[in-house]
């Protein structure tokens, strides 16, 4: 077990991984923030809470370069604290809002499967000229059968997606390598 533990204690693991558990507690307060405001908590405008992830990570990277690379930090690194954080992240916000729409008001849910069904019925016409009746029906009844344990793969899958380009530039900007090893 304390090899479990000193692994997770390295600072390229431990930093983000904390860092991650914010950022998915902050998301989970923007989710929560437009539900008490009346906003379909569930909708597209969550989709705004990634600005969350960029600033976390920025300041991350930031702060490993500075206190434990001493000035320093290789684009693995930033990498690596990139993707740990988004993905903790992502996971904890998931798994927020599933208990939320589980346990607290289930009418979130309800109401996103709803706005689901709208917004299905609004691109039939596309949906069946582009793809076919089969494919329409075959996403109407994922919709209609789509449960809240969805949620949690899907704010994984939509955090990872959006998580790429971010994560390399903002990893690319704050690299910082020694090349006194290469001066002969």
């Amino acid at each position: 077990m304390n090899n479990i533990v000193s692994y997770f204690n390295h600072p390229l693991l431990k930093i983000p991984l904390l860092a991650g558990l914010m950022t998915g507690v902050l998301c989970f307060f923007y989710f929560l923030a437009l539900y008490v405001v009346g906003v379909p908590a569930l909708g597209n405008i969550r989709v705004l809470d990634y600005g969350i992830h960029v600033i976390t990570l920025v300041g991350t990277i930031w702060y490993y370069r500075k206190y434990v690379g001493m000035g320093r930090l290789h684009l693995w690194e930033g990498l690596t604290i990139g993707y740990v954080l988004n993905t903790m992240a992502a996971l904890l916000t998931g798994w927020l809002i599933y208990l939320f729409v589980t346990y607290v008001d289930p009418a979130v849910w309800a109401e996103y499967v709803v706005n689901s069904k709208k917004l299905l019925l609004d691109g039939k016409k596309q949906i069946i000229d582009q793809f076919g009746p089969e494919t329409f029906q075959q996403q109407w009844d994922k919709t209609t059968t789509m449960q809240p344990g969805v949620l949690i793969p899907d704010e994984l899958t939509k955090k990872t997606a959006l998580a790429v380009l971010p994560v390399l530039i903002i990893s690319l900007i704050f690299r910082k390598q020694d090349y006194s090893v290469l001066n002969p």
